[in-house]
């Protein structure tokens, strides 16, 4: 990135011999510096639990906009009011347009985050409901724990992978029970947006260690735009419109916070921590989707999910634990 990007970074920008690497969590051989990265951890688990929070939403937010949105269209207003919301953040804060080596990056967030997983779940959601999606899409943080392992030679230790893995069984056992043995219609198009998603998070990562986490989200929504102004030229008249509060409140919070906010956090949280450490937190988003989904949508709990809602806390704990003990380069 220029210098004129460089007054409202937000995140870490590598120079030199240290790219890629955050300055705050290098450690110095000092106690100050110690205390430095741990502090740093610590924000980096706070940002990373915020995009956890604001992605719990997401199922039951899209679920309440196709209320009143076809899901082609519903996804083409969300990247819309997205992309518009950081074209001008980008042109308020004149920044320059990303390096050369950063634009292909770039482009797989775009496809994978900002169209890709939305399109996909979206899809799904009309015949799957948010539960059994929220759980299915629980695999996503193993995904994306294996795909940062490939793209980035990241190699957590041998404990870490015992409790990702623990964690997805419990995730996949969960699926299986509340299914019935049986996958959905919706599963096809949900496995493939884990695979795009995972790649997505893996990109935008590794991105946000070089330029500031805001800039990764606006970039790739600013790609989109064309897109999404097409897909709405095509998709409003195409299918039915039918205005409700809860349709409007949904299309809002999957645009602006989803989409926007939520892949902020998500990426500065990322950058501090590690794509692998942060990916395992979302193992506790289903169980959290589950709860918005009980309350805003009148969906069932299943009888399993404290059970499940403990077993997967303790994974994350574990993988937290684990992963301190060997950053991912």
């Amino acid at each position: 990135m220029r210098a004129k990007s460089s007054a409202i970074n937000d995140s870490t920008i590598a120079v030199g011999p240290s790219a890629g690497i955050d300055p705050a969590t290098r450690t110095t051989g000092t106690d100050s510096g110690t205390a430095t990265g741990r502090e740093s951890s610590r924000g980096g688990l706070v940002l990373a639990w915020l995009g956890v929070l604001a992605f719990s939403l997401t199922f039951p937010s899209t679920a309440w906009g196709l209320e009143s949105f076809g899901p082609w269209s519903l996804v083409a207003l969300r990247t819309l009011l997205a992309a518009a919301i950081a074209g001008s953040a980008l042109l308020l804060g004149r920044v320059a347009m990303p390096d050369r080596r950063h634009r292909a990056g770039l482009v797989v967030v775009a496809a994978g985050v900002v169209i890709g997983f939305p399109l996909l779940t979206t899809l799904a959601l009309r015949t799957s409901t948010t539960s059994h999606a929220a759980v299915v899409v629980g695999l996503l943080p193993l995904t994306t724990a294996v795909f940062s392992s490939l793209r980035t030679g990241a190699r957590p230790p041998r404990a870490f992978w015992a409790a990702a893995l623990a964690g997805a069984a419990v995730v996949i056992v969960f699926t299986v029970q509340q299914s019935g043995g049986e996958l959905s219609g919706g599963d096809l198009y949900l496995f493939g947006a884990l695979l795009v998603c995972a790649a997505g998070y893996t990109e935008g990562g590794r991105l946000a260690r070089v330029m500031p986490g805001w800039q990764v989200v606006g970039w790739a929504l600013v790609l989109c735009l064309p897109l999404a102004v097409v897909g709405a030229a095509v998709a409003l008249p195409a299918e039915p419109v039918r205005l409700t509060a809860h349709g409007v409140i949904g299309l809002v919070w999957v645009a602006v916070v989803s989409t926007f906010l939520g892949l902020y956090v998500w990426y500065r949280g990322m950058a501090k921590i590690g794509v692998p450490r942060a990916s395992q937190l979302q193992l506790g988003q289903p169980l959290l989707t589950l709860l918005w989904s009980f309350l805003l949508l009148g969906e069932t709990v299943p009888a399993a999910a404290p059970v499940a809602a403990v077993a997967v806390l303790v994974c994350i704990a574990a993988t937290q634990r684990a992963g301190r003990d060997r950053r991912p380069r």
